[in-house]
């Protein structure tokens, strides 16, 4: 059986049949072009923290893990430590043994040098089997020291000298170089000490004044009076002891060195001293 459709059905059909065949193939119909989306943003402006480019992170410098090492290998270098350690110790207690043995022989021989008292009935010039003369100490002149009886006369050990201290006012008369009767006899007696303790040392005679202006014009400065009383300390010591004047030398420090400020007349006082100074070499023989 055949079917009939109406013509203007049929024509219909073929108009739009026409119609979409001719739009798809018209020429003037512009294509459509994709522009790809650029995520850079234009010059000023930050872009967004999401759109940046990840860079490969920075290689940073490997540092040591014991993750990475053998249990074995810890163990071997605490092992090798603990040796090290052990032989450091071990060298310490040798050199502190040393030192102990090194110690202990200095002591024994300054024991046997330099003895701490007076031989027996000796005096500070006596020479023993273990004390040579060249070998005189600060130990031994500060027994002599001790042996010394002198009252009113202020004496001590400096260094490795016995000083003397005798006031000039108890000496001689103000301003002058000639001694007072109870000058002469100290000094008397002072060098029988000296003779009994240290009879062959050398002794320094030293002047010393305060830094009052002289009143006896005879003198063109402190120097020189200081040096006259020591002079007649000298001259004392030589022609009324025993003495020598081998042993003996003078000295006159005028006011250069005082032990105590000038300010008072105390400390004037003080200063204005006469100092027998005794010192450990001795001299060589008689006159």
């Amino acid at each position: 059986m055949s079917i009939h459709f109406p013509a203007a059905h049929v024509c219909a059909l073929i108009l739009a049949l026409a119609l979409m065949v001719g739009c798809s193939n018209n020429p003037f119909r512009t294509a459509t072009q994709t522009t790809p989306i650029s995520l850079t943003p234009p010059p000023g402006v930050a872009a967004p923290a999401h759109t940046l480019q990840q860079s490969p992170p920075a290689l940073t410098a490997q540092q040591p893990s014991y993750s990475n090492v053998d249990g074995r290998q810890l163990e071997a270098t605490l092992v090798r430590s603990r040796q090290e350690s052990q032989l450091m110790q071990d060298e310490i207690g040798v050199l502190r043994e040393q030192l102990a043995s090194t110690s202990s022989q200095l002591a024994q021989t300054r024991t046997t040098q330099l003895p701490q008292s007076l031989p027996p009935g000796g005096n500070a010039a006596t020479p023993t089997a273990t004390q040579p003369q060249s070998l005189l100490s600060p130990a031994l002149m500060q027994a002599g020291l001790v042996q010394l009886s002198l009252p009113g006369v202020e004496s001590r050990l400096d260094g490795t000298v016995v000083r003397l201290e005798i006031p000039s006012d108890r000496l001689f008369e103000s301003g002058s170089a000639s001694l007072l009767p109870g000058g002469a006899a100290i000094l008397t007696q002072t060098s029988a000490e000296l003779t009994r303790v240290f009879p062959r040392h050398f002794i320094g005679i030293e002047g010393h004044i305060d830094t009052e202006p002289l009143q006896n014009a005879s003198w063109g400065s402190p120097h020189q009076l200081t040096a006259a009383r020591a002079s007649a300390v000298f001259d004392f010591f030589t022609s009324r002891t025993s003495l020598r004047q081998g042993q003996l030398f003078l000295v006159a420090h005028g006011s250069n060195h005082p032990v105590v400020s000038n300010a008072t007349a105390a400390g004037r006082a003080k200063n204005r001293r006469m100092e027998l100074v005794i010192y450990a070499e001795q001299a060589a023989g008689p006159d």
